[in-house]
């Protein structure tokens, strides 16, 4: 998108450019049409007036397409019939800004706001044009004439603090959050705002003052008791904390924030003991929460491998705790994380996991551990097990129809391998993982060819080289298949090449090279790449030593054929063809192919 007062996007994004004008937002990356402002006309003549509004409208329409150097001529036309009108100068700015930078822009914008000083959208356009040249100090002029004419405009206020936070300038900064107050009451977000100001001052005792008006503006709640005590445990009144802290916890015994605290007081002052006990108290206590929790358990996992990482006692607390009603995963992930960080058995990892699917069995994370295994493993069964359920309780996780997908085709399911990869395709693929997509598009187009369905078929690996076009086992099945049923012999030529050329001893990829080449007629190079093939492979399958029998027969090489076409048969070819082969010793097309 065009560049317009840019630096403003950067610097206040609270900043709204268009508000109640109109026109069409060129700032930033959003381009939204808003409701074309009329122009109030000076007095011109009515001829002028009809000329004026022609080049005005003209120019608005060449702007929402983008024609930014035919709206600024068409617009500069409608200053030339009326040179005092504040839109022309309006608009004249965002296209000076898209065409020749900001300060060309602040011209035109300063010329529109002096026309029209009682316009705020001028105005603030004019400010913004300020913030683009880094002239902080006329913005905040500007913007603290918008505020006196609407103190309703808190989002002014806003942009003057951090206006006045560029320059340091601490006083007004103050003065700002304040009259933010004035507006909208104190708040938590305008305390913390003020106390960091003093902060910045060095002077804290006005930031603490601020923070006891916050707690006492909100006497039922302990939290803000709580940051009174923080603030004092971090500037080294141990003893003022420890009084807060206590007082909290005498109202709220399982106030988490405080108990938090204490632990971190009890720390600072050395008090290892009383903290480890407070901390199982808080671990054990069922009402806490488990991100309390799982934050304390980070802290002693942390502790203990700064120690030496003695995985005992960890163990034995995750256990303990494991042992009391789980409402979410989140404790057993931890155990499963703390499990692996410290390498135990896999046995026993695995023997978690498959306890952790049994509690959860929505969690995504531990069974697609499980589903890698056994997918390692080369179990199909234990993998289709496993991707069945979690295609329902985890639908749009493409990665499971991916998996279940390969089981189903090892198994040799071939309907049900085609349905589970229709439904993963559907899924919604934004984000998704290209290699993942491209594989599923590659199965499709194997299984329906299969079926005999290459019109279909070759749709899915053109859909699989979209997503990948490297995609080599595709590029092979596809040439292979197009070579047979497509008759675009070139095409598969191509294809076929690219694999070879990037798997030089891949067997099969040269046997399907060499194949297409036969198809062209080319015999002596087919012969070539068919002698690689079998050298490349001491388990040649009985379609490669057919294929390499053919070859040598069209060569003139019927010894080397026969030798081809009867190692085929010993590999287990059911194909009645080569017996014919092997009786006439010659090359016999195979009409089924």
């Amino acid at each position: 998108m065009y560049r317009f007062f840019g630096y403003v996007a950067a610097v206040l994004s609270v900043v709204s450019v268009l508000q109640g004008c109109g026109g069409t937002n060129v700032v930033g990356s959003s381009v939204k049409p808003t409701k074309i402002v009329r122009a109030a006309l000076p007095e011109i003549s009515r001829n002028d007036s009809l000329r004026f509004k022609y080049f005005y409208y003209e120019a608005l329409k060449q702007q929402m397409k983008g024609n930014y150097g035919a709206a600024y001529e068409l617009m500069s036309n409608c200053l030339r019939i009326n040179p005092n009108s504040a839109e022309a100068y309006y608009y004249l700015s965002g296209y000076e800004g898209v065409l020749n930078g900001d300060s060309a822009a602040l011209q035109k914008i300063k010329r529109a706001a002096e026309l029209r000083p009682e316009n705020a959208t001028f105005q603030e356009r004019l400010a913004v044009a300020y913030i683009g040249i880094a002239d902080y100090k006329e913005a905040r002029k500007v913007y603290e004439k918008l505020y006196a004419g609407d103190l309703s405009r808190t989002d002014v206020l806003q942009i003057l603090l951090k206006l006045y936070g560029v320059e340091k300038d601490y006083d007004n900064m103050i003065g700002t959050i304040e009259r933010l107050e004035e507006q909208d009451g104190v708040t938590e977000q305008t305390a913390l705002a003020k106390m960091n100001v003093y902060s910045m001052q060095g002077k804290k005792d006005k930031e603490i003052e601020v923070l006891r008006a916050l707690a006492a503006g909100h006497p039922y709640d302990m939290n803000y008791r709580v940051m009174i005590g923080n603030w004092l445990l971090q500037n080294g009144d141990n003893d003022g904390a420890y009084r807060e802290y206590a007082d909290v916890l005498a109202a709220e015994p399982d106030n988490a924030m405080a108990q938090m605290s204490m632990l971190d007081y009890y720390r600072a002052v050395g008090k290892d003991t009383l903290a480890g006990t407070l901390r199982e108290k808080m671990l054990f206590n069922p009402d806490n929460a488990v991100d309390t929790k799982v934050t304390l358990i980070r802290q002693i996992v942390d502790e203990s491998e700064k120690k030496g990482g003695d995985s005992t006692y960890v163990l034995n607390l995750l256990e303990r705790m494991l042992d009391m009603p789980q409402k979410t995963p989140d404790i057993s992930a931890v155990y499963l994380a703390y499990l692996n960080l410290k390498k135990m058995p896999e046995d026993t990892i695995q023997a978690f996991e498959e306890k952790f699917l049994t509690d959860f069995p929505d969690y995504a994370p531990v069974r697609m551990d499980l589903v890698r295994k056994a997918f390692g493993m080369q179990d199909a069964d234990r993998v289709i097990e496993l991707c069945r359920p979690a295609i329902e309780y985890n639908p749009d996780e493409m990665v499971f129809y991916y998996f279940l997908g390969i089981a189903y085709t090892d198994k040799g399911m071939e309907n049900e391998t085609l349905d589970v990869v229709r439904k993963g395709l559907s899924l919604d693929k934004k984000g998704a993982n290209p290699d993942m997509v491209s594989d599923l598009y590659a199965i499709m187009g194997d299984i329906l060819c299969k079926k005999d369905d290459y019109v279909k078929a070759f749709a899915a690996y053109d859909s699989c080289l979209q997503w990948k076009d490297d995609n080599m086992g595709c590029l092979n099945n596809y040439a292979y298949f197009l070579s047979l049923h497509g008759g675009d012999l070139t095409k598969a030529e191509q294809m076929s090449y690219r694999t070879v050329k990037q798997e030089p001893s891949n067997s099969t990829y040269l046997d399907t090279y060499a194949w297409i080449l036969f198809m062209q007629e080319r015999y002596a190079e087919s012969k070539l790449y068919i002698d690689q093939a079998v050298a490349s492979d001491s388990l040649a399958s009985d379609v490669i030593l057919e294929h390499a029998g053919d070859i040598h027969a069209m060569n003139g090489d019927v010894v080397k054929a026969l030798e081809y076409w009867r190692k085929a048969k010993e590999a287990g070819s059911e194909s009645k063809v080569l017996i014919r082969k092997i009786r006439q010793k010659k090359y016999i097309k195979d009409e089924n192919k």
